[in-house]
């Protein structure tokens, strides 16, 4: 007899019959179907996710420090060229902070959320900055770029995006913007390392090169072209996001930025030209050379001789203000970690905890459960990097791609 009719009215759920009458057929069936739901069940058990830690609402699972510290090597490789026992004494250095890293991270995005912190106006205008960048109008086409260049999802890498920016907002607004360094301690400063502050004579260029083309075949073009910026420029837009969005040349990623030169690192038309002017100054009309249009900022002009108090004053609140900053970014963390539900498994541990705060897992047996099953995975977003979101079209992303 076919199994064809004692499927139908049959609930393969909970087997509940549609019918009335049963056949000697359907009674076979049914116990086989309890077999193989037994069975699917059983293998749905053996890819468990194991909890590790419990940060207020959100979890942590060994998978994820597993990929972290996996990613942490291929970056360590990859960035530092470290191998073999270099790459693993790093590697045992840094598997320590792994969970630290982690909590910080679930901390610092909670606290954005309590304190309604709306990133969405800068993500979608950083997506359409990368969508411009990388030249791609069809909105399906640059979702599929950003799975092969970063091996994420849309969705996933749109999250990733947000959590960074959020974690990044909490601790500028919470931290950052608290900082406070007097005037008088700024100057006291300047009056104590004077000597380091005697310049030589150099000026800090920014570009933007407008490609004539192969053989110069679109010189009239190019120069319209660079003119445009110019008056852009001159109106208000910033340099920067002008030369990454329209320079031909490789310094775009960059925002243009050449750095600092002496007058004879230059060409002597260029010299003679930018060593006379302040900062801000954009050449007008554009610099003709053999590639193109060139259009030069100056974004600082280093005069030679002492510098003054206010020429530097930038340069010194930063070098007070970063040694300060770290500390208060951990201070910050600890009193999260204090107010917040932390339990944390035997066997792992938080390299920085609250002093005094309990975060022994107590009783497994009336908590959560300590696994998860693979559905549930599933349906919580990947967190591959919160405070490192990955640049499109870069040359380290585009390798990656090349390599996956």
């Amino acid at each position: 007899m076919g199994t064809g009719p004692v499927w139908e009215g049959v609930n393969p759920v909970n087997q509940t019959p549609g019918r009335t009458s049963y056949t000697k057929t359907m009674r076979i069936v049914v116990p086989a179907l309890v077999v193989c739901a037994v069975s699917a069940w059983a293998a749905d058990v053996r890819v468990l996710e194991e909890i590790i830690a419990k940060v207020n609402g959100d979890i942590i699972t060994k998978t994820e420090i597993e990929r972290a510290r996996q990613q942490m090597a291929a970056e360590l490789a990859q960035q530092r060229g470290l191998k073999g026992p270099q790459l693993e004494k790093e590697l045992q250095a840094r598997h320590k902070d792994v969970l630290r890293d982690r909590i910080d991270q679930l901390l610092l995005i909670q606290k954005g959320k309590e304190l309604n912190i709306n990133v969405d106006a800068e993500i979608s205008k950083n997506l359409a900055e990368i969508q411009k960048q990388l030249n791609i109008a069809d909105p399906e086409k640059f979702q599929e770029s950003v799975k092969q260049q970063t091996g994420m999802s849309y969705e996933d890498y749109k999250n990733e995006m947000r959590n960074s920016m959020l974690t990044q907002r909490v601790i500028r607004q919470e931290v950052g913007g608290r900082i406070n360094i007097p005037r008088a301690e700024l100057q006291k400063y300047y009056e104590e390392h004077k000597a380091e502050f005697v310049r030589e004579d150099r000026v800090f260029l920014s570009e933007i090169l407008i490609s004539s083309g192969k053989d110069g075949a679109g010189a009239a073009a190019a120069e319209k072209k660079a003119k445009d910026i110019i008056a852009r420029a001159k109106k208000g837009e910033r340099f920067g996001e002008l030369a990454r969005d329209n320079s031909d040349s490789d310094t775009a990623k960059n925002f243009g930025e050449l750095g600092g030169a002496k007058r004879e690192d230059l060409r002597k038309d260029i010299a003679d030209l930018v060593f006379e002017q302040n900062r801000g100054f954009i050449t007008d009309p554009p610099i003709k050379t053999d590639n193109g249009y060139l259009i030069l900022r100056v974004d600082e002009r280093h005069r030679p001789g002492q510098a003054s108090f206010e020429e530097v004053e930038n340069i010194i609140q930063e070098r007070l203000y970063m040694p300060r900053f770290q500390p208060k970014v951990r201070e910050y963390l600890t009193q999260l970690r204090q107010d917040a539900f932390l339990e944390i498994k035997e066997g792992w541990e938080d390299s920085a905890p609250a002093p005094g705060k309990a975060t022994r897992w107590t009783d497994p047996a009336q908590l959560k459960p300590e696994t998860v099953t693979k559905s549930e995975v599933a349906s919580t977003p990947r967190r591959k990097r919160v405070l490192g979101v990955p640049i499109l079209g870069t040359k380290s992303d585009r390798s990656t791609s090349k390599k996956n």
